[in-house]
This record gives C-alpha cells, structure tokens and sequence, in this order.
C-alpha cells in the first residue's frame, strides 16, 4: 500500500476537532503581546479604546509593578483576560494609533502636503482655515514664520516639526 492510498484526499472537516496545544500557545502568545501594546498605552489611549474594566485593572497593575518577573506573570493574567476578546478590533485600534493602518499613513501625508503649501503658498493659510476653522491661525502663522527665520538648519528642522505637530494637532483634537 502507498503512501497516497493511506491518506484520504480531502481532509474531513470536524468543527469540534480539539485545538492543539501547540496552537494555543501561539494565540496565547499572541495575545500577550497585543497586552504589551495595550500596556504600553497611555491612560487617555487607554480610554478610548473602551476596553473592558476587568482588562484596564490588569494593564493598570502591569504598569505600576517593576519587578521583570511580576510584569512577566501580570501579562500572562492579561493575556488570559484577553481571551474572552475579539482581537482584530484591537489590533485595528493599535495599528490606527501607531500609524500603521492606511488611514493613519494617509492622514500623515494629507498633514505633510498642507505643511508643505502653507510654506510655499502665501494663500494657503487662508484655505487651511477655511477648511479648519477651529485652528488657531495666530499660532499658525506664528508657526509658519518660525520655519522661515530659523538661521541654523536644526533650528529649521525643529520649527518644522512643531508646525507639523500643530497642524497634528489642530486637525485632530484629543
């Protein structure tokens, strides 16, 4: 008898076929690791991600220990807590605030363009507040001028950064 004779040629399908045990410890892994990143959060990310207070105790407790093996133990409890979660919302969620998701990368580039236009174009900054009425255009031009004046290139480099973090910020209230 060949090897092909012993071996059926579509695999049964068995919904409640067991899960192996190597399997588990890979999502159970996994979802540590996604703990690691919630953990990681600050406490207003945190907030808004609208997680269960069973979960937010157990992130919260993970922060507070300093202890390598007490924040070892603490991300297998939130790992285990986890279990009862969908992950895939959470990891849209993380993805979106890490700027990994297309959405975020696409957000970035639209604040890249603006800043670039509001540098070179002298009307932009009356579309910029045409289209975002709540930024504070005194801070914006104040911004813009910076860039301009800076002598040294950090100095440059650092004006650039605040008006793309204005920008950020101004078209993204927390």
């Amino acid at each position: 008898m060949s090897k092909a004779d012993r071996q059926p040629a579509v695999e049964p399908v068995d919904t409640d076929e067991p899960i192996s045990k190597s399997e588990r410890k890979r999502r159970a892994h996994r979802l540590q690791a996604l703990g690691k990143r919630l953990a990681g959060l600050k406490s207003h990310q945190l907030a808004e991600l609208a997680l269960p207070e069973a979960l937010l105790k157990a992130i919260a407790d993970y922060q507070r220990f300093t202890s390598h093996e007490a924040r070892r133990r603490q991300l297998q409890f939130i790992g285990r807590v986890m279990r009862d979660l969908d992950p895939e919302p959470l990891q849209a969620a993380l993805d979106n605030l890490d700027g990994e998701s297309a959405e975020a990368r696409y957000e970035f580039h639209h604040l890249e363009r603006w800043r670039d236009r509001l540098l070179e174009e002298p009307d932009a900054l009356t579309e910029f507040m045409n289209e975002y009425p709540q930024a504070n255009s005194q801070q914006l031009r104040h911004h813009v001028a910076q860039v301009h004046k800076a002598k040294t290139e950090q100095a440059q480099k650092t004006a650039y950064r605040a008006l793309f973090r204005f920008l950020r910020d101004e078209t993204h209230p927390a």
